[in-house]
């Protein structure tokens, strides 16, 4: 086992929230200037800048998993990582036909810009991303399963949008193995507020909407090898 520096929880300038500076070019290099080595793309409720970010990757050496990070009907956020990118798509399928269709008003909430490769706009979603779907919480880590994937609650020691914010607790009954929480988390401390989380695998992700706060700390995972297969094998907790 080696460990290697990550990030699993970045945003994409397709999110509305995210910069539009945070484009899959600039997302790659900023990750390898900070010394990371595997990066997930989980915009919100979409996968769709996830090709141009794995060729962005792939062409200066930089791990990139394709993923999302879905907004269940609780309002709760959980990361969602692909084992492929045709797997990841055909979630994001699933997901778009599973949510309101509420026209985006950039001028509000942002732009939602579908970039390829070069970073060149070819698309822009039109409905907004920032909504809750139609798939609970204990539906998330079957329903990823189905498509080749692993799931986990986002920053879980928040206020908001989290799993234990809507639900008082991480439920059992959902399946998860792992929790995310925020890169400034007292983890000693927010374990011993909830014992339900002893026995899940614990990952600190930037949730950077801005390249500024991309990759800024050096958390390392343990893994069998530098590949999408053992990141997901970490998540569903087989070491």
């Amino acid at each position: 086992m080696n460990r290697y520096p990550y990030d699993f929880h970045v945003h994409s300038c397709l999110s509305p929230c995210g910069d539009n500076d945070m484009t899959p070019n600039n997302l790659v290099q900023m990750a390898l200037l900070s010394g990371c080595e595997i990066l997930a793309l989980t915009d919100h409720n979409t996968c769709r800048n996830a090709p141009a970010a794995m060729e962005a990757g792939e062409r200066y050496g930089l791990l990139v998993i394709p993923g999302m990070e879905l907004c269940t009907s609780e309002e709760a956020h959980v990361v969602c990582l692909f084992e492929t990118l045709d797997g990841a798509l055909a979630f994001d399928r699933y997901v778009y036909d599973h949510m309101p269709h509420v026209p985006n008003r950039p001028e509000i909430f942002g732009d939602q810009k579908i970039l390829n490769g070069e970073d060149e706009q070819v698309g822009e979603e039109e409905n907004l991303l920032l909504v809750s779907s139609f798939i609970s919480v204990d539906q998330v880590v079957s329903l990823t399963a189905e498509y080749g994937g692993a799931a986990f609650p986002a920053h879980v020691n928040k206020d908001s949008y989290s799993v234990i914010a809507s639900l008082g607790a991480i439920p059992p009954e959902a399946g998860f193995t792992a929790v995310e929480v925020t890169k400034d988390c007292d983890l000693e401390a927010f374990r011993e507020l909830h014992p339900e989380l002893e026995g899940l695998k614990t990952f600190r992700s930037s949730d950077s909407h801005y390249l500024e706060t991309l990759a800024g700390e050096p958390w390392t995972v343990a893994l069998s090898d530098k590949s999408i297969s053992a990141v997901l094998n970490a998540v569903r907790g087989k070491y």
